[in-house]
Formats: structure tokens, sequence, C-alpha cells
């Protein structure tokens, strides 16, 4: 494949997890490797990159251990896609190529290179607006957040910007990549998704029962998001 750095994160402790991810990818052309994860679960102390307060009374709910772990780990392979300063290709390790997978890459990394991040797969369905179509391939931007974080493409200057903004995490790492009003960089999507997540388990397991926000707590923290758009230096949620 074309000028591609292709990396899998992937936990120390799920090597069955990391077998089905080599068994997907030896079907492919690609030359990959794993990245070892960072296992929230073993930190024993927030990073200084995490606010636990400010997270707190923006999300209205602290990151989980685990939630936090990923945000690192994608931060490495962002900085990796800067060390080799080559396009990189990010999974996670709970993915399944569709068959047109290889030739969405081709098409993305020669007929259409106009995006600097774009996503591969997708946890919800979204409207879109189409910004390329090349035969049954449609590059869209999503209108709202597709969810999930598993494949994407990532071009080394965005990947710059996102190691950036990422000395704070204050936000889910798959809400902080669409989160464009924060970091100003856009996420395309290619439609139909080439890699399938639907039938792999998280190993984010800590969060499941997490409750919606309701009543004086949700209205709490629209007060704090409205204060903090209005009087801090770097809101967190821009207008």
């Amino acid at each position: 494949m074309i000028n591609l750095q292709t990396i899998v994160i992937s936990l120390l402790r799920s090597p069955q997890r990391r077998e089905t991810a080599q068994s997907e990818l030896s079907r492919t052309n690609l030359k990959w490797s794993f990245i070892d994860a960072v296992d929230g679960s073993q930190l024993k102390f927030p990073p200084p990159e995490y606010q636990s307060r400010k997270v707190k009374r923006l999300l209205g709910f602290d990151l989980t251990p685990n939630e936090i772990g990923c945000f690192l780990s994608h931060k490495q392979a962002w900085q990796a896609c800067l060390k080799n300063n080559q396009p990189t290709l990010v999974f996670e390790d709970d993915f399944i190529l569709l068959p047109h997978f290889e030739n969405t890459l081709q098409l993305l990394l020669t007929e259409f290179q106009d995006w600097r991040l774009i996503r591969l797969q997708a946890l919800a369905k979204t409207q879109h607006d189409v910004v390329k179509t090349i035969g049954d391939i449609s590059i869209v931007k999503n209108h709202e957040d597709p969810l999930g974080a598993t494949a994407y493409i990532v071009k080394p200057e965005a990947a710059k910007i996102l190691v950036e903004h990422a000395k704070d995490i204050y936000e889910p790492l798959d809400h902080f990549l669409e989160h464009e009003q924060k970091h100003g960089v856009e996420m395309l999507a290619v439609k139909p998704y080439p890699v399938d997540i639907s039938k792999a388990p998280s190993t984010i397991s800590d969060r499941s029962d997490r409750e919606s926000l309701r009543g004086i707590r949700k209205k709490m923290r629209s007060l704090n998001r409205l204060l903090d758009r209005a009087f801090a230096k770097d809101p967190w949620f821009p207008k």
C-alpha cells in the first residue's frame, strides 16, 4: 500500500483479540504493527493531562480509567504518525475488514486525498452531506457523531494538531476526534464503511452502567458549559 503506516492498538492482556486482528490483517497487503495500549485499569493515578474537576463539571461525570487509557493509547499512535511522517491507519483490535476495504484505502491514497482525518467505521447511523463520490464509494461529512474510534486514517499535519490539543483530556476519545469546534480538524468519513465493529465487544467495560444525566445535574452541566463558553480563555465547548 502506498505511503501508509498501519498501527493496531492492543492490550497485552487481550491475546485473543490480538490473534483476531492478526488474522484479519493477514488477508491484506498491509505492513502493520502493534502498539501496546495503555491499560487504564493499571493507572494508579490520573495522568497530568486529565483534569477531573473540569471534566466532571463540563461533562457531568468522570471519565473511567479505561477511557483515559484509550485516549492515551491513541495519542501514542498520533505521535508515531508524526515520528514517521506518514499517513497512519489506526486500528483498535476489535474489527472485521469488509470486502471493499483495500479498494477503499487505494482510493483514499491515490484518487481523493483532500482530507486530513477520515473515519472507516461507525457504531451509529447518521445523516451526511456527500463531499465526493468515486464509483460505489462516497466521502461524506456526517451531521452527528457516529461513535467509535476503531478505524481511521490520520495524516501527519492532523496528528500534530491532535497531539497538541490532547495536552488536556476532557472527553472520550471518539468524541474528541469529532470535536472539530475544539481542535479544528475536520473528520470526514467513507461510506459504505469498509470496517465492521458491530460484532466485537469493547474492552472499555467500566462505563456500561453510566446513567444519562437528568434533572438538576443536567441543568448544572448546561450552566457550566455556558459559563465556560463565556469566560474561559480556551473553552472546551466553544460556540
